[in-house]
């Protein structure tokens, strides 16, 4: 058998046992500093309001003259909790893509992927527990609760749109006065305008056409004259045509007066 000089192993295994310590040492205290800087990273979201009223409505205790909390109000508590994560879970699905390709080009720290790894941690355990809590009140509500909660919010944000919709209609009507006073009052203006215009153009026509009627009264012969003047000369014609008629009364009078 071959004799095993100790001497000569203590020293890399002395050497080899002090790396593995410092390497357990150095890893143990580095994740130690991460979880504390992880710890001390700001949250992605702000306070969870729905889930700190629903856990202080459960740590409720009534006194005895007090009537105990209902199961409704317990229902819609959680109901009003699931809509907010539904929000929160919606608002890291659309920014997850952008902040990657930023994370890539360098744009952004790791500090800030640690924070939105962080909160979708938190997320999950959140819908883990909002599912089991539903469960508790009515055996299978947990998967149907997301979905109640969902149609929930859609209605909130249909109701405030028709509220802003309904404002903005009071802000049109009264523009919509002040515009249509605006135009009758042009139109108005535009009326007095044209009926002035032809007032003043009316004047002159109306004294020519007064001349004019009048000139032709004084120029006009008399209709007597003229009927007289029409007479004679019928007058006339008649007694130069039976001086010229020889079988005539008058010239057989004037012969027979030459005989005698």
């Amino acid at each position: 058998m071959f004799d095993v000089d100790w001497l000569s192993l203590a020293v890399p295994l002395a050497y080899l046992g002090i790396l593995l310590g410092s390497l357990a040492t150095f890893s143990s205290l580095y994740r130690k500093r991460k979880a504390h800087k992880a710890a001390s990273l700001e949250p992605w979201f702000s306070a969870h309001l729905q889930r700190d009223i629903y856990f202080s409505l459960l740590h409720i205790e009534p006194s005895s003259n007090e009537k105990k909390i209902p199961d409704s109000i317990f229902k819609a508590s959680l109901l009003r909790r699931a809509a907010e994560d539904i929000r929160r879970i919606m608002a890291l699905r659309s920014q997850k893509q952008a902040l990657a390709m930023l994370l890539q080009r360098g744009s952004v720290g790791d500090d800030l992927w640690q924070r939105f790894q962080r909160a979708e941690k938190e997320m999950e355990d959140e819908v883990k527990d909002v599912v089991s809590e539903a469960n508790a009140y009515v055996p299978g509500w947990g998967q149907t609760i997301f979905q109640s909660a969902n149609e929930m919010m859609n209605n909130e944000m249909y109701r405030k749109r028709m509220e802003e919709q309904a404002s903005k209609v009071e802000e049109e009507r009264k523009w919509w006065d002040k515009k249509k006073t605006s135009i009758q009052e042009g139109f108005m203006k535009e009326l007095e305008e044209d009926s002035s215009a032809t007032k003043t153009t009316a004047t002159p026509v109306t004294s020519t056409t007064t001349k004019d009627a009048e000139t032709p009264s004084t120029t006009s012969p008399a209709p007597g004259a003229s009927v007289q003047g029409s007479d004679d000369d019928a007058v006339l014609v008649e007694a130069e045509a039976a001086s010229s008629t020889p079988n005539s009364p008058a010239n057989k009078k004037k012969k027979g007066k030459g005989k005698k």
